[in-house]
């Protein structure tokens, strides 16, 4: 891309980072991108690396991991890859148990339809309404 040997200002940032200049000043808040100084006149210009950090932050997120998590990759750097595989597989746990928990929530649903379905051909209550208004 021939725009990254220019002056990143935070829209260019946020352009070439494919996020928005909120987010980067969300990022910057929290720690997980540092603000640059701004000079007397003019903007704030960021490093060419501020980009990759962001797209870094971007993709751990589309895998789930929060913020907070996040940051304690990032201040691994590539030196403890142990760590780094602890933590995924830490998420890939946490993953695991939220599907298994969705996979009993759509067959809750599942049933509930079937008996939604069932109670409308005799019109006298929804089967749906009245699983969820019962106590337990």
């Amino acid at each position: 891309m021939a725009e990254t040997s220019a002056k990143l200002t935070i829209g260019r940032l946020a352009e070439q980072a494919g996020v928005n200049i909120e987010t980067i000043r969300y990022y910057q808040r929290i720690g997980l991108v540092r603000e640059p100084p701004k000079p007397v006149r003019g903007y704030r210009i960021y490093p060419a690396d501020a980009v990759s950090r962001i797209r870094f932050v971007k993709r751990a997120q589309d895998l789930g991991f929060t913020l907070r998590e996040i940051t304690d990759l990032l201040s691994l750097n590539d030196g403890d890859c142990g760590e780094a595989r602890a933590m995924a597989e830490q998420k890939r746990g946490m993953i695991e148990t939220r599907i298994r928990d969705l996979l009993r929530i759509q067959e809750a649903l599942d049933s509930m339809i079937t008996a939604c379905h069932k109670s409308e051909a005799e019109c006298a209550s929804c089967a749906l309404i009245e699983t969820l208004n019962s106590p337990g």
